[in-house]
């Protein structure tokens, strides 16, 4: 991906598992949505547990990992195209997976059938989001929980980095761990912690983040929980919500949204 080229804003949303990751990536789309009706926004879910369809309202058919193993299949069964067109089909069939919304575009990476080893379809959504970013202006990504991906450089290229953090001593080194990770191996431009699911705000004095700045505060939202329960979409969501006010919060303290 060609950064001079592209003028798209990526944000990856990344933390430990359980902190609401993919339900603050999917307020920020709903966010954008709301405040760029005039804009293309895609909305990408890289994490292997696939959430933010759920968290959207979107139907999913079709993965990039379900194009992934089509064309590999295709290839082993002895398939005479040569290995580049074969490469060439899979980037065209991705926008295939494109599923289009109301207001955004959505496209989810799959996990894989196997158990361990997610570095196959790791290497591949970094082409995806290469690919991708040419036709859009915002794109929310919803990482796989922890640093892998940031670590394998997938990544590499993106402009604002969101940490999400619980109030936990693990979930804060987390996030401190992947902005070392990303300082040394990510191309972005800013980079933000939302601290969410706080259960009051005087825990924020124990909670050690290193040198991020703290973009926002959330308390526990037993609306969300609920919604989350019910797997309903955030665009049903109060825009009064805890969780929507502070990802706004934090989207205008990083630059994305104005005030």
């Amino acid at each position: 991906m060609n950064k001079d080229k592209i003028d798209a804003k990526i944000l990856a949303v990344a933390g430990k598992g359980g902190v609401g990751k993919t339900s603050l990536a999917a307020v920020m789309v709903k966010l954008l949505v709301a405040a760029y009706p005039d804009k293309r926004i895609l909305a990408i879910d890289a994490d292997p547990a696939v959430g933010l369809s759920t968290a959207l309202g979107v139907d999913v058919k079709l993965t990039v990992d379900d194009i992934r193993k089509e064309v590999v299949a295709n290839a082993e069964d002895g398939n005479a195209k040569a290995a580049i067109e074969l490469l060439g089909e899979a980037r065209y069939r991705i926008f295939d997976a494109l599923v289009e919304m109301d207001g955004f575009s959505f496209i989810a990476i799959g996990r894989p059938e196997a158990a361990g080893c997610y570095c196959k379809i790791n290497s591949y959504l970094k082409e995806v989001i290469g690919l991708l970013a040419e036709n859009y202006d915002y794109i929310v990504i919803d990482g796989e929980a922890g640093i892998e991906q940031i670590n394998r450089r997938v990544m590499e290229k993106v402009t604002h980095l969101m940490l999400i953090t619980d109030s936990s001593k693990k979930g804060t080194q987390v996030v401190q761990t992947i902005k070392q990770v990303a300082d040394e191996l990510v191309m972005y431009d800013k980079v933000g912690v939302i601290a969410n699911r706080l259960p009051n705000l005087d825990v924020k004095q124990y909670m050690d983040v290193g040198d991020i700045p703290v973009l926002s505060y959330i308390l526990s939202d037993a609306s969300l929980a609920e919604f989350d329960i019910k797997g309903e979409s955030v665009f049903y969501l109060d825009d009064d919500a805890a969780i929507v006010r502070g990802a706004k919060e934090a989207l205008i303290g990083i630059g994305i949204l104005e005030a």
